[in-house]
């Protein structure tokens, strides 16, 4: 068996596209500002939502439920939360608040995330009517 450090060494870069393209479908999401990275071992992706869209807080609760709290019992390894230049060097929440997708597992890909979303969120996630 392989010590963790060995397989953090053998692993390969994440595979981001099937998040971008993903997160690219959903209502109020700003497709120019979809950001990824990593911070050491682990991914996140950062994006802007459009927070004046009808359905931007509908966006912001599904994906804190999804990825924040599905089950009290086995919580997915992701934490999703604002985030935000100092707001008195730069301007309100429409132009500076930004939303974080951030792993706490190096074995928990963006592709697991996408799962996870497309099978809890409306679907067709791009349908504004099946938005509640």
């Amino acid at each position: 068996m392989l010590c963790w450090r060995m397989r953090y060494l053998m692993a390969k870069a994440p595979d981001y596209a099937p998040l971008t393209a993903f997160l690219c479908r959903v209502p109020s999401i700003r497709e120019p500002t979809i950001a990824t990275g990593m911070s050491g071992r682990y991914w996140w992706a950062k994006f802007a939502i459009d927070i004046v869209h009808p359905k931007a807080w509908n966006v912001v609760q599904e994906f804190g439920y999804v990825l924040n709290h599905l089950s009290a019992n086995e919580r997915l390894p992701t934490a999703f939360k604002p985030i935000s230049p100092p707001p008195y060097l730069n301007g309100g929440p429409q132009q500076f608040l930004g939303w974080v997708i951030e792993t706490t597992d190096p074995y928990f890909t963006p592709e697991n995330a996408v799962e996870w979303l497309e099978g809890r969120l409306p679907r067709p996630v791009e349908d504004l009517s099946k938005w509640r």
